[in-house]
């Protein structure tokens, strides 16, 4: 995690309204964007957003690369197109200096050497706990499902976990607010999400949805579905 230096010139370029947009329009696509949507999602000609788009790059926000449209390959099909996603860089800005993530790492490794998995169980019911406060704050009135499964999703959002539903249904969490901690640490880590999530949908009292782990690249380890119940799934990937 870079902090203060170049983590503030990163964010205090986002100040600016046109590159902010242009940020969150390709961080919130599971695929790299290119520039001509870009600037139609952004409103603005595609010489501007290539502009911004690419200051965002040096800045260490987004990334770039360069691949033809599907279906499109061979001689005569012209140059790889220019397109953008996220960033796996993360950037962090305190005054005066903190080192919460130091903290975390060096919690994480106590619980680790806790060879009688009291420490373990104990972080997973604080985070099933967490969880189940969140979930009985932004309970809707409603009894409905489809309320349950917005407030239970604004409630991630709002944590940082950015959920999207895929073509089956299932809400997936395409950032993990623990990153980095979670890469070191991972059974630790992955298993207090787990108990987060499992906590916020009892909270919420959206007894539909069923968090599970699923670990896979660039998404948080836990998903949330609407199939089998939670106790059969929930150790999936780290067994």
């Amino acid at each position: 995690m870079e902090q203060n230096g170049s983590g503030l010139a990163a964010l205090s370029s986002l100040d600016d309204p046109v590159r902010r947009r242009l940020y969150e329009f390709v961080s919130g696509r599971a695929e790299p964007v290119g520039r001509d949507e870009a600037a139609a999602a952004a409103g603005i000609g595609r010489p501007l957003a290539a502009y911004h788009l690419d200051k965002l790059v040096g800045l260490g926000l987004l990334a770039a690369s360069y691949q033809r449209p599907p279906g499109r390959g061979g001689p005569g099909t012209g140059r790889p197109a220019k397109v953008y996603a996220r960033s796996g860089r993360e950037f962090a800005v305190t005054v005066p200096p903190r080192e919460y993530e130091l903290a975390a790492r060096l919690l994480a490794v106590a619980v680790e050497s806790d060879r009688s998995g009291a420490s373990r169980a104990t972080l997973r019911d604080a985070a099933q706990q967490f969880g189940a406060d969140l979930g009985r704050r932004c309970r809707p009135a409603g009894p409905g499902r489809e309320g349950k499964r917005r407030a239970t999703e604004a409630a991630l959002r709002e944590h940082g976990f950015e959920p999207w539903q895929d073509e089956d249904g299932t809400v997936r969490l395409r950032n993990c607010p623990f990153h980095q901690l979670a890469a070191r640490h991972t059974e630790i880590v992955c298993g207090m999400n787990l108990a987060l999530i499992e906590g916020l949908v009892a909270g919420v009292g959206a007894s539909g949805l069923h968090p599970a782990l699923d670990p896979r690249p660039g998404c948080c380890c836990v998903v949330i579905s609407t199939g089998q119940s939670a106790g059969e799934t929930r150790r999936t990937g780290l067994s």
